[in-house]
């Protein structure tokens, strides 16, 4: 009888455990949805996620393939996961597009519409959406052979939402290269031809083509040009025209990990010519290299903004070349506070090419499609800023889903901080010191950062390259991330951060002198992914 009792007493007791194990298991993930989830950036519903893949448009959809382990919230086996938007905003994730084989992981790479079926996969009239992605063999990379990256191609007849893979992969073979991988297909109109660049340790390779399934190396570039201090990766080419002009130019991106302005990854670009075969710096983008202080100029000068891409298919129409980044950076993204899933994509982005005191700039701002989401306003004009000041709190809006717009005028005379607090004592602090013309963002206060030595180990800086006395701002505000457009998109920093509750207050302070406030405006931005279905 004793025994009975103590096992009831013992299954009783093991019964409650379990219970009040799932309560807390269940309370914790709720405090994580809460707190730490995106309101409008896109992240999987669980398990880890990193570089964008093979974006495209097609029949009113932006589709958003993504580096993808469903079964963990660290890097493994990569699959492609699959989302799509109407807008770029508000996204509806699906089922997993494509899946590793015996052949290995699927790492990134891209998707082209083969309008005119040169790839011949078309059936019954469908056009039919190809991949290209590299296979990574886990076992060949163990046994220490340097041949385990290799190119293959898929393609898909409905819509993108599954692909068959090509019977005769690999379509490019590993010549001896250990990091050879992320493909970016694109249609050359000036050429008349399928090109694609590869990231092929130090360099990148630009292959041509006329049915996708068949490619010959053209040329390389990247030896001694730009920034080296890791691996090159994620690549994408594409001609654009000189905002206001006629003019034709190629832009190269390149991502590098570590090797970023302010510490790990981050990534940068190159503005010149291609005649078909070979990319040429314009000379005088050349100029600005050699006159960087990191001999490269980078399309985001914050820590999470890495190995971003364009869409593919944008009708002419449209007109604008779109942009989305990995909103994380390698040196802790595998140790971020959040658990049920890793990493949030950047705000899509509209990319331009300006020409600015003799040389090639991109500037980039959030899509316009944002706006739409705007609801209460806060605006204010002629603010003489002498001390630090209060401009909001969350009483009037929610500053963990916000469009910021500013204008200060005459920043000759002083610099100015803008800092988001908490009741906790978290702060976030970011501006611009015009003793040395830098903005920056100083996270070393905003609350969870001992999960990594490299998270919060220094403020990160940009330097300003305008000339106007006056600053245009943006500033647009998520739960965990800030994304900053100076000088309306001539120099943009994003960064994360995990406060232990919302900020709930925005300052400003003069760094010496007055400042004015021209105009401020502020938005609310109503949309929640987490309610999306």
């Amino acid at each position: 009888m004793i025994n009975k009792i103590n096992i009831i007493l013992i299954g009783s007791l093991m019964f409650s455990l379990t219970v009040k194990g799932q309560q807390l298991f269940d309370k914790k993930n709720t405090m994580e949805e809460e707190l730490y989830r995106p309101n409008f950036h896109f992240t999987p519903k669980k398990g880890w996620m990193n570089d964008p893949n093979g974006m495209f448009f097609k029949d009113g959809y932006y589709h958003l393939y993504f580096q993808h382990y469903p079964d963990g919230n660290t890097w493994g086996p990569m699959h492609w996961g699959h989302a799509i938007s109407t807008d770029m905003i508000s996204w509806k994730e699906m089922p997993i597009a494509l899946y590793p084989d015996e052949k290995g992981y699927i790492f990134s790479g891209s998707s082209v519409v083969d309008v005119n079926n040169s790839s011949g996969f078309s059936k019954n009239g469908i056009e039919p959406i190809v991949a290209m992605f590299t296979y990574h063999d886990m076992k060949e990379e163990k046994a220490g052979k340097s041949n385990y990256q290799s190119q293959a191609i898929a393609y898909s007849l409905d819509e993108g939402k599954t692909f068959i893979k090509y019977s005769e992969n690999p379509v490019i073979k590993n010549p001896g290269i250990k990091d050879f991988r992320d493909p970016k297909i694109v249609w050359d109109p000036i050429h008349n031809q399928w090109l694609m660049v590869l990231a092929a340790g130090q360099k990148i390779m630009f292959y041509s083509s006329s049915n996708l399934k068949e490619w010959n190396l053209e040329s390389d570039f990247g030896d001694g040009i730009g920034a080296h201090g890791g691996v090159w990766e994620c690549p994408d080419l594409f001609p654009m025209a000189v905002q206001g002009t006629d003019e034709i130019k190629w832009v190269l991106f390149v991502s590098i990990n570590p090797g970023g302005p302010n510490g790990g990854s981050a990534t940068q670009y190159f503005v010149g010519d291609f005649d078909g075969t070979h990319f040429k710096l314009d000379p005088s983008f050349e100029k600005d290299l050699s006159n960087s202080e990191h001999k490269s100029i980078w399309i985001d000068y914050g820590r999470d903004n890495y190995a971003g891409v364009t869409w593919a298919n944008i009708p002419d129409t449209n007109g604008r070349k779109l942009f989305m980044g990995w909103m994380s950076n390698w040196d802790y993204s595998q140790k971020v506070p959040t658990f049920k899933w890793r990493s949030a994509m950047t705000v899509a982005r509209s990319v331009e090419l300006r020409k600015i005191e003799n040389s090639y700039k991109l500037v980039s701002q959030p899509v316009k499609e944002l706006s739409n989401y705007r609801s209460v306003k806060y605006k204010k004009d002629a603010i003489a800023i002498k001390r630090t000041e209060k401009i909001i709190d969350s009483k009037a809006i929610d500053l963990s889903s916000t469009e910021i717009n500013f204008k200060i005028s005459d920043l000759k005379n002083s610099g100015f901080n803008f800092k988001l607090s908490n009741k906790q004592g978290d702060t976030l602090i970011f501006g611009y010191d015009n003793t040395n013309n830098n903005f920056f963002i100083d996270r070393r206060k905003s609350g969870k950062i001992d999960y990594s030595e490299n998270f919060a180990n220094r403020v990160s800086f940009a330097k300003r390259t305008s000339l106007n006395p006056n600053l245009e701002g943006k500033i647009i505000l998520d739960k965990t991330s800030i994304e900053l457009f100076f000088d309306n998109g001539e120099t943009v920093m994003t960064e994360i951060f995990f406060p232990r509750s919302p900020f709930s207050e925005l300052i400003i302070e003069p760094k010496s002198k007055e400042i004015i406030l021209d105009n401020l405006e502020l938005h609310q931005l109503n949309i929640n992914q987490t309610k999306l279905k």
